[in-house]
This record gives C-alpha cells, sequence and structure tokens, in this order.
C-alpha cells in the first residue's frame, strides 16, 4: 500500500512538472525582436545646374541678336556646374519669333561638360528664338534654361 501511494505522489508531481514546463516553455509574443526600422529615403543633393552657350569658345550675348553667317550654326552647350550623377538631357528648340514655327529641335543626353550642336534650318532675314534648356537624369527639378535671338544673314 505505501508502494501505491509513492507510485501516485511520483504520477503526481510527474504531471505537475509537465505542466509548470509547458507553460515555462510557452511565449508571451512580446518577446519578439522588435522590426526593423525602415530607413529614411535617400535625398540626392546636387548642385545646380549652371550652364552658357558659346560659338567657337566665346559666349553668347543673350541679350542681343546672334547674327548667323549661312543657314547653319555649330554651338556648345558647355555645362559649367557640377554634373549630376547619372548626367544631364539638353533640349534645343529654335523658334520662329514671328510666329512660333519650330525651325529647329534636338535632344541630347550627356554626361560630359562640353556638348556640341548644330542648328541647322534657319533662313536669311528671319528673327528666330533659341531656346536651351540643360535637366538633370537624377533630379528632373534640376534645370537651367538660356534663350537668345538668332538670324541669318
Amino acid at each position: 500500500m505505501q508502494y501505491l501511494k509513492f507510485l501516485i505522489k511520483k504520477s503526481s508531481f510527474v504531471a505537475l512538472s509537465v505542466i509548470v514546463l509547458s507553460f515555462a516553455g510557452c511565449s508571451k509574443g512580446g518577446e519578439s525582436p522588435a522590426p526593423t526600422p525602415t530607413p529614411p529615403p535617400v535625398v540626392i543633393t546636387e548642385s545646380d545646374i549652371a550652364f552658357k552657350v558659346d560659338v567657337a569658345g566665346t559666349e553668347v550675348n543673350y541679350s542681343n541678336v546672334f547674327a548667323v553667317v549661312g543657314t547653319s550654326v555649330q554651338m556648345n552647350a558647355n555645362i559649367t556646374s557640377t554634373l549630376p550623377k547619372d548626367g544631364v538631357t539638353i533640349d534645343i528648340s529654335v523658334k520662329k519669333k514671328l510666329d512660333n514655327a519650330v525651325v529647329f529641335s534636338s535632344n541630347l543626353s550627356s554626361s560630359g561638360a562640353s556638348n556640341p550642336f548644330t542648328i541647322t534650318g534657319l533662313t536669311g532675314g528671319t528673327l528666330c528664338v533659341a531656346t536651351i534648356v540643360v535637366t538633370s537624369k537624377s533630379k528632373s527639378s534640376n534645370t537651367s534654361t538660356n534663350s537668345f535671338e538668332l538670324a541669318a544673314k
């Protein structure tokens, strides 16, 4: 009989131990690692675009009419600021001043400071307005525009 009491006590002890261990093994759910915070967005900082338009190394006078000999002229969009990391696009548009009709247009992609282009299709005695827009490829709000009048003789 004493042996039977011993077995019942031992069985109760084992059962109680199993219950205690099973509760101790369960987690409350709040002990998991905290979620990784989202990193802040990357902000591209680049210099404001600055450029000049020149012919044979001489900058165009933006307040005077540029006289063109013939029906075309070779020019250069010379970027004087630090170039954006992804480069720039250069939009060139020449329109007649009288009626805004397009005489010439071109679009260049560049990662260099010197960007030669040739304006063609000019007609003698017709006053035109050339507009050159340089835009960063990595930050579209970073743009610069130069305009001037030109006429073929």
